[in-house]
């Protein structure tokens, strides 16, 4: 059987005609690498846009919030797991297709909607969907706003970024180790905020995991290193609470999220506690 590999994010899944990549949302289908994901949304929402959390993008309005399945990390705390680890026919799902969501996004203007974000799942492994919504959702004046890990090649990143207006990108760790826990890769993650940081609004979470990501010297680096790119990023450092395979796991003490977001505001002009 022939073999394809997907080049939208850097594991480079080389899959076999008829199975799927690594993320459970994209697989190999007569040749050819596709989302199976393809307008499978499993939640869909009007949110504060403080939610996503974007916090200085047009604050007070309210979002369309989409997602879908499949995610090509493996965080033991995530939050949305029961949807980000599932593959197909795993969880419940509805087709939507893109010119639906943006109707529908538009009819929901009269009650504060600014346009649509993807979400609640990784959003690019459904890299086709998103960008057929973006396009069109950019085409009747509506916002487009990615929550994301940040985990995606380059080219399929520039491809996208001129029909999106905001990203929240979350920087999880600024350690190495961490990222290699999860099946990431810190230097991927930089460079997709330097790109986006380029072309629109960003903004970045940190959840602040116990024993961790929580040292002090590494949150002054994960810092100073943003604001190399920019001191006027946003930067959301938000508390850990027990879930998926850390359950047993203590909440993060809420003294530690604001002192570790006082040393952030040493570098940083926008420094936010979440969840505290």
């Amino acid at each position: 059987m022939s073999r394809v590999i997907c080049n939208i994010c850097p594991h480079y899944c080389n899959i076999e005609e008829g199975h799927i990549g690594f993320c459970g949302a994209r697989g190999n289908q007569d040749g050819k690498i596709t989302a199976v994901n393809y307008g499978l949304l499993t939640g869909i929402a009007l949110d504060p846009i403080e939610k996503k959390p974007l916090y200085r993008f047009y604050p007070g309005s309210k979002i369309l919030s989409v997602g879908s399945f499949g995610c090509n990390f493996r965080c033991g705390f995530c939050q949305n797991h029961e949807i980000s680890m599932a593959k197909l026919n795993q969880v419940e799902t509805r087709f939507v297709s893109p010119s639906d969501l943006v109707d529908t996004a538009k009819d929901l203007k009269s009650e504060g909607n600014i346009g649509i974000a993807f979400t609640y799942n990784e959003p690019l492994v459904g890299y086709e969907y998103v960008s057929d919504c973006a396009k069109l959702s950019k085409e009747e004046g509506l916002k487009n706003v990615i929550v994301t890990n940040g985990y995606i090649c380059d080219e399929p990143l520039s491809k996208l970024l001129p029909f999106i207006d905001a990203l929240n990108i979350d920087l999880k760790a600024f350690n190495n180790h961490f990222y290699k826990n999860i099946s990431g890769d810190l230097e991927k993650v930089k460079q997709s905020i330097k790109l986006a940081s380029g072309a629109c609004h960003v903004e970045v979470t940190t959840l602040i995991v116990p024993g961790e990501n929580d040292d002090e010297i590494e949150i002054r680096e994960l810092a100073k290193w943003l604001a190399s790119v920019s001191t006027d990023i946003p930067l959301h450092l938000t508390r850990f609470f027990p879930r998926y395979k850390m359950a047993e796991k203590e909440a993060t003490k809420v003294k530690t999220v604001y002192e570790l977001a006082e040393i952030a505001r040493e570098y940083l002009k926008h420094v936010y506690e979440g969840n505290c």
